[in-house]
C-alpha cells in the first residue's frame, strides 16, 4: 500500500475518535512511520522478535498540572509495515488501524497497558 493510502487510513480513524475525546486532545502529533526504529522498541518494551503496531511518547493528560509550561506536542506514532503484515485484507488493516490509535489515544488519557487492554476487552 502506498503511504498517502495509509495516511488515509489512520486520518479515518483520527474522525472515527467520539467527539467528546477528540476535543480533548491538545497538544498531540500523530505521525506514520514505515517501522519502529530500535529506539522505539526500547522504549515500548518490546521482546526481541516483536514489533510495535503503534507508540505513545509524552505526558499522559492524567500526569499534567496547571502550572506545567510549555511543552513540545506529545507524539502517537503509528506503524505501517507491522499493518500490513498483520492484515488479513483491506477491511481488516482498516480495522487494526482504528485500534491502534484508539489504544494509544487511551495512554494520552492516562491509562497504562493494563487498563488500555481491559477497556478494549469490554469495548468489543
Amino acid at each position: 500500500m502506498q503511504a498517502a493510502e495509509f495516511d488515509r487510513l489512520v486520518a479515518a480513524a483520527c474522525e472515527r475518535i467520539p467527539a467528546r475525546f477528540r476535543k480533548r486532545l491538545k497538544n498531540v502529533a500523530i505521525i506514520v512511520e514505515a517501522e519502529p526504529h530500535p529506539a522505539q522498541l526500547a522504549r515500548g518494551r518490546v521482546p526481541r522478535g516483536e514489533t510495535l503496531l503503534g507508540l505513545y511518547e509524552g505526558r499522559p493528560l492524567t500526569a499534567r498540572s496547571v502550572f506545567d509550561g510549555f511543552a513540545m506536542p506529545d507524539r502517537i506514532t503509528i506503524f505501517q509495515g507491522p499493518h500490513e503484515r498483520m492484515a488479513r485484507g483491506p477491511e481488516h488493516l482498516a480495522r487494526l488501524v482504528q485500534e491502534t490509535v484508539w489504544h494509544e489515544v487511551a495512554h494520552y488519557f492516562g491509562l497504562n497497558e493494563r487498563e488500555v487492554r481491559a477497556a478494549e476487552r469490554r469495548r468489543r
